[in-house]
């Protein structure tokens, strides 16, 4: 049997993920990288997008937005600003969100709303260019 990774993937509200896997590819902001057991240790800050978490023939794939990836001699862990499971996403809810963050950005009447506006705006794009992987 080939040596498993244990991945543990964090958000601000709960762990989402703890386990053995035979492989992790995650956004970093200097291009995607994967990680199998016993991999070199290192950081990476990681950009938004998706990780596909590989074990066995499954691949779970799940929405990142920010964050940190560390990888030691005891695992990969991700401490993501927010992390979805897309396959409990809806294309249709997430494009009627994006409508209303642009709708937002144009009625914005300080920066601090434009900034928020643009912000949602960017993740709902990302969004559903996943979904659409």
């Amino acid at each position: 049997m080939a040596d498993k990774l244990h991945f543990d993937l964090v958000s601000p509200e709960r762990r989402v993920f703890a386990g053995e896997v035979d492989m992790v590819v995650v956004p970093g902001t200097e291009g995607d990288f994967g990680v199998l057991a016993n991999h070199a240790p290192f950081m990476s800050t990681i950009r938004t997008g998706a990780i596909a978490v590989h074990s066995g023939s499954d691949v779970t794939r799940t929405f990142i937005r920010g964050g940190f990836a560390e990888v030691t001699a005891n695992g990969l862990t991700i401490l993501a600003e927010e992390a979805i499971d897309l396959a409990d996403v809806n294309a249709e809810d997430v494009s009627k969100s994006l409508t209303e963050a642009r709708e937002d950005l144009g009625q914005a009447r300080n920066d601090e709303e434009r900034h928020e506006a643009e912000a949602r705006i960017e993740k709902f794009q990302a969004l559903l260019s996943e979904l659409s992987h």
